[in-house]
């Protein structure tokens, strides 16, 4: 969780599974009165917006909605994954990352992304569902380097076993820090993309939650 005040960001960061509702709330107060200020001085809350946990995703948008709500700001909803590429686009010498988390029922959320003439950070396809398999999108030959993020990666070593030869290097960030959500919300801000609290859709990407795994 983070939060900008002009150039200087307070960030609190816990990689705590299934602890979002005992964390959430004492984090938000923590890093308010860090800043001396309070939600309504704010100009948007940025939401990761998965894909992800389908409780977790609940959690904080039920979270985002309410102080939203309460203050009177819109929110910005922008991609987990492509906050996690944002971390690596800005650490490494990366010019497309791959990025994979686990989605249970032996598959992955996928999305590969890389910067745009602005060094933003920009989607190059749809995120999606991906099973243990080669991934067509990374046939093709870049003009650098192809970095691979992400927890799925280590989750489905089968998953990397059939990639491996398009993928440079593998980097050890598995998870979204918010300093790289905030910066894409900042992005999303300016192209007016902020959006009422109850227009909020959490993406799942997978809708059915009950259904058979795929094979192995």
């Amino acid at each position: 969780m983070a939060l900008q005040h002009g150039d200087k960001i307070i960030e609190r960061h816990e990689e705590q599974p299934r602890e979002h509702t005992r964390l959430l709330v004492p984090m938000i107060r923590s890093l308010l009165e860090e800043a001396r200020a309070e939600i309504r001085d704010l100009d948007a809350i940025v939401l990761g917006n998965g894909p992800g946990s389908f409780i977790g995703m609940r959690i904080a948008a039920s979270v985002a909605q309410g102080l939203a709500f309460a203050s009177g700001i819109n929110i910005v909803p922008v991609s987990s994954l492509a906050a996690i590429a944002a971390q690596v686009l800005a650490e490494h010498d990366a010019t497309e990352v791959a990025v994979t988390q686990d989605a249970h029922m032996n598959e992955v959320y996928l999305g590969i992304y890389a910067r745009d003439n602005n060094g933003c950070t920009k989607h190059l396809i749809a995120e999606r569902i991906h099973s243990q398999a080669a991934i067509s999108e990374l046939s093709h030959s870049t003009d650098g380097r192809r970095f691979a993020a992400g927890s799925g990666w280590s989750r489905y070593p089968a998953l990397l076993e059939h990639n491996r030869g398009r993928i440079d290097q593998v980097v050890d960030i598995l998870h979204p820090r918010a300093r790289y959500l905030l910066k894409l919300g900042a992005n999303a801000i300016e192209a007016d993309e902020s959006i009422f609290p109850a227009e909020v859709v959490p993406a799942y990407l997978r809708q059915k939650v009950a259904q058979k795994p795929a094979p192995r």
